[in-house]
């Protein structure tokens, strides 16, 4: 596939702005539903964040009397979580898109709404979310390459949001790191809960891959835009978006590249990468 010729990056000054407004949060007060509704809104101009966050309020409200009535019922924590999973996965349709797994959609909530269909860390997303509103409270797990939920009140009640929220153990965790062949050990710590601003970054870098992939610049640029604001520090991001901005010409990029070599005094390619800003100093000098 052909990278397609850069074109400077979409506007999209209020969404853009009402996420860099929730992602400068501290991580406890980020609202997951919110701010990847907002990132939806940037890819998608007049996506309505308020609709999408009242379709999860009626999903709620929906199955909010069934819940009620397992409240007072031995075993109610897993009554409660077994009535949210056959209510979105059963009754609801949601599932996981095993035909067209790479398409950016599934990274897009309000897509995922509507559509009834994801990958796992946005079908995670709505089983935390539209449990958050009914008092059944779940975390994500970022266990590599397949996201998890786990109930915050049982540490070893893990879900699988991608096959139904069939139930899954550390056991089948491990079996499944080994089919995925990523050479990595398993270990307990794969399978800790991450922040809501661990969950967005990992939504985003989904889409960073997939527009690179495609050899869509523009996107891939407006993706790292909000990849760093969340994480602003973020070495390997600020030296790729900062490579990308120079090749398309965007003198923007040496900052990037100036700060990279800040946070990464020791970088391994510090001396190449002064050469290249040397080189781009020179170009912008001339041109101006």
């Amino acid at each position: 596939m052909h990278p397609s010729p850069f074109h400077p990056r979409p506007s999209a000054p209020g969404p853009r702005r009402r996420f860099a407004a929730l992602a400068a949060r501290p991580d406890g007060e980020i609202d997951l539903a919110e701010a990847a509704l907002w990132i939806s809104a940037e890819e998608s101009p007049g996506v309505d964040v308020e609709r999408w966050l009242a379709h999860l309020d009626a999903l709620a409200g929906e199955l909010r009397p069934r819940l009620a009535a397992l409240a007072e019922r031995p075993g109610a924590d897993l009554a409660r979580l077994e009535a949210l999973r056959a209510f979105l996965f059963e009754e609801k349709g949601f599932r996981g898109n095993r035909d067209d797994y790479y398409d950016p959609a599934n990274s897009l909530l309000d897509q995922v709404l509507a559509r009834r269909v994801g990958i796992p860390i946005t079908l995670a997303a709505v089983m935390m979310e539209v449990g958050r509103r009914l008092g059944v409270p779940l975390v994500g797990i970022g266990f590599p390459g397949h996201f998890l939920v786990r109930h915050a009140r049982h540490p070893d009640l893990f879900l699988d949001p991608f096959a139904g929220g069939r139930l899954v153990t550390a056991d089948d965790c491990r079996h499944l790191l080994d089919r995925m062949c990523f050479g990595l050990p398993f270990h307990p710590r794969l399978l800790r809960p991450v922040s809501h601003r661990c969950m967005l970054l990992r939504m985003l870098t989904n889409l960073r891959a997939i527009y690179l992939a495609a050899g869509e610049p523009a996107r891939t640029l407006a993706v790292l835009d909000r990849i760093l604001l969340l994480s602003p520090d973020d070495a390997v991001h600020l030296r790729e978006r900062g490579l990308l901005r120079l090749r398309c010409g965007d003198v923007g990029g040496m900052e990037d590249l100036a700060l990279y070599l800040d946070v990464e005094p020791e970088a391994p390619d510090r001396e190449a990468l002064n050469g290249l800003l040397g080189s781009a100093r020179g170009r912008y000098l001339t041109v101006h």
